[in-house]
């Protein structure tokens, strides 16, 4: 047992370390991981049980094996008896067995949506340093139904963008955000959506004092989207020698004021915020499109400031 634990150890991303703590989270969070189906009929969904030998010579498959031993009698074996039973071998098995495993757990078969939120949130925290994620990947019965996915964004969780850029003053409170998003995106997705809007917020406030623009106290982010535009004179000139160009980039622009306005609504419908009175149903999922659409914006903009000093500097030289 010992060798087929190593072997399997070699191939598998998915680490001991990171087994150990979900097994466990089962017990301290209260998870009964076959939620409302019972445990042979849950099983079955991974396993052939009627294949499968029984350990008890009065019954002829481990279906039967289970129905006895958990359904009719259900302390004649512990609750973590799955995890280390060699026929289904779901802690010391390969990736693809204790992926199907926690896929399962959170299907809408399983368990409510905020169950099945609650336990992905779990999960996502645990798997991060192995590469992995649960996301949503199509519904059943109106809900997520959940995958286990390589992690991976576009951006990654600390846009470079934003991290490294020169180009406005006092900008620390930008990497606050992008701090707050990165602790947060798999293990508080509706955290990481309401700093990924207050990032934007900070952002087109940093830029209108940079450029000298007032703006009331109560302007909302697309008021303050629409007034760096003018600042930053993203018109329809904006791409010189094409008139075509820079109306195109206009509407692009225009655009991108949709994608700010949802960022601010998906922050007040799935984020935190405006005191909620029910659980949030964000995912890592939403989360990151969230995250990749900020950066989207914000590049761009930081772009066209970088642009513009460039512009500037070499006017001044002439």
């Amino acid at each position: 047992m010992v060798e087929e634990k190593a072997a399997a150890g070699l191939r598998n991303k998915i680490t001991d370390t990171a087994r150990r703590k979900i097994i466990d989270a089962y017990q301290l969070e209260s998870i009964a991981w076959s939620g409302r189906l019972s445990e042979p009929d849950f099983l079955s969904r991974i396993f052939n049980l009627n294949e499968m030998r029984s350990d008890d010579s009065r019954f002829q498959n481990a279906y039967q094996d289970i129905q006895q031993h958990r359904i009719r009698n259900p302390y004649d074996w512990d609750d973590d008896y799955v995890f280390t039973d060699p026929r289904f071998n779901v802690r010391w098995g390969t990736d693809a067995v204790f992926i199907q495993f926690l896929e399962m757990t959170v299907h809408p078969l399983v368990r409510d949506a905020e169950e099945c939120s609650r336990i992905v949130g779990i999960y996502n925290e645990i798997l991060h340093d192995n590469g992995f994620h649960l996301v949503a990947d199509g519904e059943a019965k109106g809900q997520p139904v959940y995958k286990v996915k390589v992690r991976g964004s576009f951006h990654g969780d600390v846009p470079q963008a934003i991290a490294r850029q020169p180009l406005l003053t006092e900008s620390g409170v930008l990497h606050e955000h992008l701090e707050r998003i990165k602790k947060s995106i798999a293990s508080d997705p509706a955290s990481a959506i309401a700093s990924s809007k207050e990032l934007l917020e900070s952002l087109f406030k940093l830029i209108l004092d940079q450029e000298g623009v007032e703006y009331p106290a109560k302007d909302d982010v697309p008021d303050l989207y629409k007034k760096v535009g003018e600042a930053l004179k993203i018109n329809a000139e904006s791409v010189k020698g094409s008139s075509k160009a820079s109306q195109t980039v206009q509407r692009i622009f225009r655009t991108l004021t949709t994608t700010v306005q949802a960022i601010a609504e998906l922050r007040n419908e799935i984020g935190t915020g405006h005191g909620r009175t029910t659980a949030s149903i964000a995912t890592e999922a939403h989360a990151r499109l969230a995250l990749n659409s900020t950066v989207t914006i914000a590049e761009f903009l930081l772009d066209t400031i970088g642009q513009r000093k460039t512009q500037r500097q070499a006017y001044e030289l002439i």
